[in-house]
């Protein structure tokens, strides 16, 4: 009968040593766009106080990874918040 080598045992897969850091957590929790809403206000450079929740008080346009806001909301935001800028509302 042959041993085998202890050193290069396969050791039980556990979830642990699975984990990598380049890997995808499938538990992660993720933010639902809060301006996609059924009742979400409206994107528009005349309501300001919307606005001002999106804007640092740098005045600089918070990304949308950290507002958790979608693609295409973040752009219009923008657009939108550029606009009031140059018209002197924020």
């Amino acid at each position: 009968m042959k041993r085998r080598n202890k050193k290069f045992q396969k050791k039980s897969s556990n979830s642990l040593n699975k984990l990598s850091l380049f890997q995808k957590i499938d538990g992660k929790f993720q933010k639902k766009c809060p301006l996609s809403n059924k009742n979400a206000p409206i994107i528009d450079y005349k309501n300001v106080s919307l606005l001002k929740k999106y804007i640092t008080d740098n005045g600089k346009i918070v990304s949308s990874k950290i507002s958790s806001v979608s693609f295409n909301k973040q752009k219009k935001l923008t657009k939108e918040i550029k606009k009031a800028k140059i018209l002197g509302l924020l």
